[in-house]
Protein backbone atom coordinates (compact mmCIF):
# COMPACT_ATOMS: atom_id res chain seq x y z
CA UNK A 1 0.00 0.00 0.00
CA UNK A 2 1.28 3.77 -0.50
CA UNK A 3 1.98 5.49 2.29
CA UNK A 4 2.99 9.02 1.01
CA UNK A 5 3.94 11.80 3.42
CA UNK A 6 4.30 15.72 3.01
CA UNK A 7 7.43 15.98 5.15
CA UNK A 8 9.29 19.53 6.36
CA UNK A 9 13.35 18.58 5.98
CA UNK A 10 13.42 22.41 7.28
CA UNK A 11 11.45 25.21 7.75
CA UNK A 12 9.93 26.80 3.98
CA UNK A 13 10.10 23.30 2.37
CA UNK A 14 7.54 20.59 1.92
CA UNK A 15 9.02 17.37 -0.10
CA UNK A 16 6.21 14.86 -0.82
CA UNK A 17 8.05 11.20 0.63
CA UNK A 18 7.06 7.75 0.55
CA UNK A 19 6.67 6.31 4.46
CA UNK A 20 7.13 2.66 5.27
CA UNK A 21 3.34 1.00 5.48
CA UNK A 22 2.10 1.07 8.84
CA UNK A 23 1.77 -2.13 11.21
CA UNK A 24 -0.38 -1.05 14.70
CA UNK A 25 0.81 -2.01 17.91
CA UNK A 26 -1.72 -4.34 20.08
CA UNK A 27 -3.74 -0.94 21.05
CA UNK A 28 -2.89 0.85 17.90
CA UNK A 29 -5.37 1.39 14.58
CA UNK A 30 -4.13 2.67 11.21
CA UNK A 31 -6.19 5.35 9.58
CA UNK A 32 -6.68 6.39 6.17
CA UNK A 33 -6.32 10.11 6.42
CA UNK A 34 -9.13 11.26 4.55
CA UNK A 35 -9.24 15.33 5.15
CA UNK A 36 -6.45 17.33 7.52
CA UNK A 37 -7.27 21.09 8.50
CA UNK A 38 -4.71 23.30 8.10
CA UNK A 39 -4.18 25.39 11.56
CA UNK A 40 -1.70 28.44 12.44
CA UNK A 41 0.78 26.09 14.61
CA UNK A 42 1.28 24.59 11.25
CA UNK A 43 1.75 27.53 9.54
CA UNK A 44 4.51 28.88 12.27
CA UNK A 45 6.02 25.49 12.42
CA UNK A 46 6.53 25.90 8.98
CA UNK A 47 8.04 29.50 8.08
CA UNK A 48 9.77 30.25 11.29
CA UNK A 49 10.60 26.37 12.81
CA UNK A 50 9.18 27.00 15.91
CA UNK A 51 6.65 28.20 18.42
CA UNK A 52 7.91 29.03 22.47
CA UNK A 53 9.82 26.27 23.52
CA UNK A 54 8.38 23.90 20.71
CA UNK A 55 11.64 23.55 18.16
CA UNK A 56 11.52 22.11 14.84
CA UNK A 57 14.74 19.89 14.83
CA UNK A 58 14.82 17.44 11.68
CA UNK A 59 12.12 16.15 9.14
CA UNK A 60 8.63 16.65 10.37
CA UNK A 61 5.13 15.99 9.28
CA UNK A 62 2.71 18.81 9.81
CA UNK A 63 -1.08 18.32 10.55
CA UNK A 64 -2.93 17.61 13.77
CA UNK A 65 -6.55 18.66 12.51
CA UNK A 66 -7.79 14.63 11.04
CA UNK A 67 -10.50 12.27 10.63
CA UNK A 68 -10.42 9.37 7.89
CA UNK A 69 -11.25 5.38 7.74
CA UNK A 70 -9.77 2.59 10.05
CA UNK A 71 -7.94 0.27 7.90
CA UNK A 72 -6.42 -1.85 10.45
CA UNK A 73 -6.53 -2.57 14.45
CA UNK A 74 -4.21 -4.19 16.79
CA UNK A 75 -4.96 -6.84 18.30
CA UNK A 76 -6.19 -5.46 22.21
CA UNK A 77 -8.11 -2.96 20.17
CA UNK A 78 -12.17 -3.19 20.47
CA UNK A 79 -12.59 0.60 20.76
CA UNK A 80 -13.20 0.71 16.50
CA UNK A 81 -13.54 -1.85 14.01
CA UNK A 82 -12.17 -1.96 9.73
CA UNK A 83 -13.94 0.57 7.61
CA UNK A 84 -14.97 2.94 10.65
CA UNK A 85 -15.15 6.48 9.81
CA UNK A 86 -13.51 8.29 12.92
CA UNK A 87 -12.46 11.88 13.93
CA UNK A 88 -9.07 11.65 15.59
CA UNK A 89 -7.99 13.33 18.81
CA UNK A 90 -4.25 14.32 18.06
CA UNK A 91 -2.75 13.88 21.71
CA UNK A 92 -1.96 10.86 23.21
CA UNK A 93 -1.22 10.71 27.06
CA UNK A 94 0.80 8.27 29.12
CA UNK A 95 -2.31 7.17 31.13
CA UNK A 96 0.06 6.78 33.83
CA UNK A 97 1.49 9.69 35.43
CA UNK A 98 -0.46 12.11 38.27
CA UNK A 99 -2.15 14.31 35.76
CA UNK A 100 -3.45 11.64 33.75
CA UNK A 101 -4.93 9.66 37.04
CA UNK A 102 -6.31 12.78 37.71
CA UNK A 103 -8.22 13.29 34.44
CA UNK A 104 -6.37 15.59 33.42
CA UNK A 105 -4.46 13.58 30.45
CA UNK A 106 -4.09 16.96 28.39
CA UNK A 107 -1.77 18.10 30.73
CA UNK A 108 0.50 14.82 30.24
CA UNK A 109 4.10 15.85 30.86
CA UNK A 110 4.34 12.99 28.46
CA UNK A 111 1.67 13.94 26.15
CA UNK A 112 2.23 12.71 22.57
CA UNK A 113 1.03 15.49 20.32
CA UNK A 114 0.71 15.28 16.15
CA UNK A 115 2.88 17.58 14.51
CA UNK A 116 4.39 19.07 17.62
CA UNK A 117 7.86 18.53 17.42
CA UNK A 118 9.81 15.91 17.76
CA UNK A 119 6.29 14.00 16.87
CA UNK A 120 5.40 13.79 13.11
CA UNK A 121 1.60 14.95 12.36
CA UNK A 122 -1.67 13.21 10.17
CA UNK A 123 -0.23 14.65 6.36
CA UNK A 124 0.69 11.14 5.29
CA UNK A 125 -2.03 8.52 3.54
CA UNK A 126 -1.81 6.23 6.75
CA UNK A 127 -1.84 7.13 10.44
CA UNK A 128 -0.90 5.00 13.41
CA UNK A 129 -1.74 5.92 16.30
CA UNK A 130 -3.79 4.85 19.74
CA UNK A 131 -6.98 3.61 18.99
CA UNK A 132 -8.45 5.42 21.84
CA UNK A 133 -7.87 8.50 20.22
CA UNK A 134 -10.34 7.44 17.52
CA UNK A 135 -14.62 8.70 17.59
CA UNK A 136 -16.48 6.85 14.93
CA UNK A 137 -18.28 9.65 12.69
CA UNK A 138 -22.35 9.66 12.40
CA UNK A 139 -23.06 8.64 8.42
CA UNK A 140 -23.96 12.34 7.80
CA UNK A 141 -21.00 13.72 8.77
CA UNK A 142 -18.36 13.82 6.47
CA UNK A 143 -14.24 13.61 6.95
CA UNK A 144 -13.80 17.72 6.34
CA UNK A 145 -16.19 18.43 9.41
CA UNK A 146 -14.41 15.63 11.11
CA UNK A 147 -11.49 17.06 11.02
CA UNK A 148 -12.88 20.61 12.30
CA UNK A 149 -13.82 18.55 15.46
CA UNK A 150 -10.23 19.89 16.37
CA UNK A 151 -10.46 23.83 16.21
CA UNK A 152 -13.83 23.23 18.03
CA UNK A 153 -12.88 21.81 21.06
CA UNK A 154 -10.46 24.46 21.27
CA UNK A 155 -13.48 26.64 21.00
CA UNK A 156 -15.21 24.16 23.83
CA UNK A 157 -13.08 23.76 25.73
CA UNK A 158 -12.17 27.59 26.40
CA UNK A 159 -15.94 28.11 27.28
CA UNK A 160 -15.54 25.39 29.86
CA UNK A 161 -11.95 26.91 31.51
CA UNK A 162 -14.67 30.39 31.48
CA UNK A 163 -17.28 28.50 33.65
CA UNK A 164 -19.60 29.59 30.26
CA UNK A 165 -23.75 29.67 31.61
CA UNK A 166 -26.89 29.07 29.78
CA UNK A 167 -28.11 32.45 29.52
CA UNK A 168 -24.31 34.07 29.26
CA UNK A 169 -23.45 37.41 27.14
CA UNK A 170 -20.06 36.52 25.42
CA UNK A 171 -17.62 38.78 23.93
CA UNK A 172 -15.32 37.10 21.05
CA UNK A 173 -12.22 38.87 20.06
CA UNK A 174 -10.82 37.28 17.02
CA UNK A 175 -12.68 35.93 13.87
CA UNK A 176 -10.43 33.41 12.66
CA UNK A 177 -11.27 29.80 13.11
CA UNK A 178 -11.21 29.44 16.64
CA UNK A 179 -12.45 32.86 17.47
CA UNK A 180 -15.67 32.13 15.09
CA UNK A 181 -15.39 28.28 16.78
CA UNK A 182 -15.85 29.38 19.95
CA UNK A 183 -18.72 31.27 19.64
CA UNK A 184 -20.30 28.92 17.84
CA UNK A 185 -19.82 26.66 20.94
CA UNK A 186 -20.73 29.45 23.18
CA UNK A 187 -24.04 29.79 21.43
CA UNK A 188 -24.69 25.94 21.37
CA UNK A 189 -23.88 26.11 24.99
CA UNK A 190 -26.49 28.42 26.05
CA UNK A 191 -25.01 32.05 25.84
CA UNK A 192 -27.92 34.15 25.01
CA UNK A 193 -25.60 36.76 23.24
CA UNK A 194 -22.31 36.74 21.35
CA UNK A 195 -20.22 39.16 19.88
CA UNK A 196 -17.17 39.21 17.71
CA UNK A 197 -14.58 41.28 17.02
CA UNK A 198 -11.68 41.47 14.26
CA UNK A 199 -10.15 44.25 12.35
CA UNK A 200 -10.70 41.93 8.97
CA UNK A 201 -14.28 42.58 7.00
CA UNK A 202 -14.22 39.69 4.71
CA UNK A 203 -13.81 37.65 8.76
CA UNK A 204 -16.48 40.28 10.29
CA UNK A 205 -18.80 39.27 7.63
CA UNK A 206 -18.47 35.91 8.18
CA UNK A 207 -19.37 36.27 11.64
CA UNK A 208 -22.28 37.98 11.00
CA UNK A 209 -23.53 35.26 8.41
CA UNK A 210 -23.12 32.72 11.13
CA UNK A 211 -25.45 35.04 13.62
CA UNK A 212 -23.39 36.60 15.70
CA UNK A 213 -23.09 40.33 16.41
CA UNK A 214 -19.88 42.11 15.04
CA UNK A 215 -17.57 44.88 16.30
CA UNK A 216 -14.44 46.29 14.84
CA UNK A 217 -11.76 45.78 16.93
CA UNK A 218 -10.13 49.36 16.30
CA UNK A 219 -13.54 50.78 17.09
CA UNK A 220 -14.59 49.14 20.49
CA UNK A 221 -18.03 49.91 22.28
CA UNK A 222 -18.62 50.25 25.93
CA UNK A 223 -21.09 47.22 26.12
CA UNK A 224 -20.67 44.47 28.90
CA UNK A 225 -20.72 41.12 28.98
CA UNK A 226 -20.20 38.21 31.43
CA UNK A 227 -17.51 36.41 29.49
CA UNK A 228 -14.58 36.91 27.38
CA UNK A 229 -13.62 34.38 25.05
CA UNK A 230 -10.01 36.06 23.65
CA UNK A 231 -9.12 34.18 20.77
CA UNK A 232 -6.55 36.89 18.68
CA UNK A 233 -3.43 36.70 20.97
CA UNK A 234 -3.51 40.33 19.31
CA UNK A 235 -1.36 42.98 22.04
CA UNK A 236 -4.24 44.57 24.78
CA UNK A 237 -6.78 42.06 23.05
CA UNK A 238 -7.30 40.07 26.88
CA UNK A 239 -6.29 43.69 28.82
CA UNK A 240 -9.37 45.40 26.71
CA UNK A 241 -11.66 42.47 26.85
CA UNK A 242 -11.17 41.99 30.70
CA UNK A 243 -12.13 45.77 31.12
CA UNK A 244 -15.18 45.17 29.57
CA UNK A 245 -16.48 42.19 32.04
CA UNK A 246 -19.11 42.69 34.49
CA UNK A 247 -18.75 41.74 38.12
CA UNK A 248 -17.96 38.29 38.39
CA UNK A 249 -16.92 38.10 34.84
CA UNK A 250 -14.76 35.33 33.37
CA UNK A 251 -12.44 35.71 31.24
CA UNK A 252 -10.59 32.67 29.17
CA UNK A 253 -7.38 33.10 27.39
CA UNK A 254 -7.35 30.87 24.63
CA UNK A 255 -5.13 32.68 21.66
CA UNK A 256 -1.53 32.98 21.92
CA UNK A 257 -0.44 36.06 23.12
CA UNK A 258 2.41 37.69 20.98
CA UNK A 259 3.21 39.71 24.03
CA UNK A 260 6.24 38.56 26.14
CA UNK A 261 4.17 40.27 28.80
CA UNK A 262 1.20 41.57 29.78
CA UNK A 263 -0.80 44.10 31.60
CA UNK A 264 -3.66 43.84 33.42
CA UNK A 265 -6.19 46.22 35.03
CA UNK A 266 -5.95 44.28 38.76
CA UNK A 267 -7.52 46.58 40.61
CA UNK A 268 -10.85 45.78 38.32
CA UNK A 269 -9.76 42.15 38.79
CA UNK A 270 -9.71 42.81 42.50
CA UNK A 271 -12.60 44.90 43.04
CA UNK A 272 -14.96 42.89 40.55
CA UNK A 273 -13.56 39.83 41.44
CA UNK A 274 -12.80 39.00 37.61
CA UNK A 275 -11.75 35.39 36.93
CA UNK A 276 -8.95 34.45 34.03
CA UNK A 277 -8.46 30.95 33.25
CA UNK A 278 -5.54 29.73 30.79
CA UNK A 279 -6.44 27.31 27.72
CA UNK A 280 -4.07 24.23 26.67
CA UNK A 281 -6.10 22.63 23.87
CA UNK A 282 -8.73 20.01 25.61
CA UNK A 283 -10.01 17.03 27.29
CA UNK A 284 -12.65 15.18 26.46
CA UNK A 285 -14.15 17.16 24.05
CA UNK A 286 -14.56 14.67 20.83
CA UNK A 287 -17.71 13.40 21.62
CA UNK A 288 -19.68 16.90 22.16
CA UNK A 289 -18.12 18.32 19.03
CA UNK A 290 -19.10 15.56 17.24
CA UNK A 291 -22.82 15.66 18.36
CA UNK A 292 -22.66 19.61 17.79
CA UNK A 293 -21.39 19.14 14.31
CA UNK A 294 -23.82 16.13 13.44
CA UNK A 295 -26.62 17.79 15.05
CA UNK A 296 -26.42 21.25 12.71
CA UNK A 297 -26.08 23.37 15.81
CA UNK A 298 -22.61 23.70 14.72
CA UNK A 299 -22.55 24.74 11.51
CA UNK A 300 -18.25 24.02 10.31
CA UNK A 301 -19.19 24.03 6.55
CA UNK A 302 -19.09 28.13 6.28
CA UNK A 303 -15.24 28.31 7.21
CA UNK A 304 -13.91 25.47 5.04
CA UNK A 305 -12.64 27.65 2.40
CA UNK A 306 -10.12 25.66 0.10
CA UNK A 307 -9.30 22.42 -0.35
CA UNK A 308 -5.83 20.73 -2.06
CA UNK A 309 -3.78 17.44 -2.39
CA UNK A 310 -1.11 16.36 -0.45
CA UNK A 311 1.44 17.47 -3.03
CA UNK A 312 0.00 21.08 -2.45
CA UNK A 313 0.67 21.06 0.98
CA UNK A 314 3.32 23.81 0.39
CA UNK A 315 -0.06 26.03 -1.14
CA UNK A 316 -1.82 25.57 1.87
CA UNK A 317 0.50 26.33 4.24
CA UNK A 318 0.90 29.87 2.94
CA UNK A 319 -3.01 30.49 1.62
CA UNK A 320 -3.61 33.29 4.64
CA UNK A 321 -0.70 35.30 3.27
CA UNK A 322 -1.66 34.70 -0.26
CA UNK A 323 -5.02 35.00 -0.02
CA UNK A 324 -6.49 37.35 2.72
CA UNK A 325 -10.12 36.15 2.31
CA UNK A 326 -9.69 32.49 3.12
CA UNK A 327 -10.24 30.79 6.84
CA UNK A 328 -9.64 27.01 6.68
CA UNK A 329 -7.62 25.35 4.22
CA UNK A 330 -8.46 21.82 4.37
CA UNK A 331 -5.63 19.19 2.51
CA UNK A 332 -6.64 15.49 1.26
CA UNK A 333 -4.05 13.38 1.63
CA UNK A 334 -5.46 10.74 -0.70
CA UNK A 335 -5.91 12.88 -3.85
Amino acid sequence: MSNRAAVMPEPCRIEIQDRPDPAPEPHQAVVRVEAVGVCGSDTAYYKVGRIGDYVVSGPLVLGHEAAGQVVAVGAEVTTVQVGDRVAIEPGTPCRNCRECFAGRYHLCPDLVFLATPPYDGALLEQLTIDARNLFPLPEAMSYEQGAMCEPLSVGLWGCRRAGLQPGDEVLVTGAGPVGLLAASAARALGAIAVTVTDVSEFRLDLARRLGFATERADEPSTEAFDVLLECSGAKGALAGGIRRLRPAGRAAMIGMSKEEAIALPLSQLNVNELTISLVNRYRNTWPLAIALIASGRVDVEPLITHHFGLAETERALTLGSAVPDSVKAIIHPQR
